[in-house]
């Protein structure tokens, strides 16, 4: 059977009690199968009575709409579900067949919260805003920017202050990380910002020379001052003298230790000086 000529463009109406954010992602997420298909999305966000679900029904069908709907509340579900057949649409609830089965299966009832979703979604993107800060501020570069950082790491070469500084961020933490070299002044910026997030990283200068040399094996490099241990010593001890002049610096050593045992003591501190909630 051919298919009817339309020669109108399909509209798809993004319903929900709260932002749209999730059922307008999904339905993207679908549309991108028919890309050879233009349609138009109208979004309706935090709907919140029947009268309003009434009006964005009589507006659907004048254009012959799709209804793709997210509703936490279970009468607003409830009213989609008998509404929308009735005046002859099609309606697709994205969110209450998962919310059901939940329910049977945890043996509880949902918290009917349409505010929720919104919360995780901010919290989503905060910790993707972490995370870009905290690349765009690796190695000491974009000093300027150091001041909005929630944590600024410093330390000497191989001190793991990278890997740190993105497992933070995935917490939504703004991390900034400075390294220290022998005998280079420290950024004046170190002494501007609040000293209470700065978090200052030592360790044995053995397993130093270890990292190090390791790592100039991995890049097939020769042995150079960077891993000897008289230098590292004298690294150490020149870095050690930095924090003594800094004596608001919180201090952890990393000798051993993995990165996420490391950055739970990064945060307990900070968050034993009321900088983290």
């Amino acid at each position: 059977m051919k298919k009817k000529e339309n020669n109108h463009t399909p509209t798809i109406f993004i319903v929900s009690d709260s932002t749209a954010e999730t059922a307008e992602k999904i339905s993207l997420a679908a549309l991108a199968q028919f890309s050879d298909t233009k349609t138009v999305l109208v979004r309706r966000r935090y709907v919140r009575t029947q009268e309003h679900i009434t009006e964005i029904l009589k507006e659907a069908k004048e254009k012959g709409a799709l209804i793709i709907f997210t509703f936490v509340a279970k009468s607003l579900r409830l009213k989609m579900r008998e509404m929308a057949p009735k005046t002859g649409l099609l309606a697709v609830d994205l969110l209450g067949p998962i919310l059901t089965a939940l329910k049977h299966f945890l043996d509880r009832e949902p918290q009917s919260d349409p505010g929720r979703i919104h919360r995780i979604d901010t919290e989503y993107f905060g910790r993707v805003e972490a995370v870009q800060f905290t690349v765009k501020h690796d190695d000491g570069q974009n000093l300027q920017g150091t001041g909005d950082a929630d944590i600024v790491l410093v330390g000497p070469s191989r001190t793991a202050k990278t890997p740190l500084s993105i497992y933070l961020a995935r917490f939504g933490l703004k991390v900034s990380n400075i390294p220290l070299v022998l005998d280079i002044p420290i950024p004046t910026v170190l002494d501007e910002i609040d000293q209470n997030r700065v978090i200052a990283l030592i360790i044995d200068p053995h397993r130093l020379m270890e990292i190090r040399t390791a790592r100039l094996k991995k890049l097939k490099q020769k042995q150079s001052d960077y891993a000897r241990i008289d230098a590292i010593v004298q690294e150490l001890n020149y870095c050690r003298e930095i924090y003594r002049q800094h004596p608001k610096w919180g201090i952890i050593d990393v000798t051993g230790r993995a990165v996420e045992e490391v950055a739970t003591d990064v945060r307990a501190l900070i968050r034993k000086r009321n900088l983290l909630t």
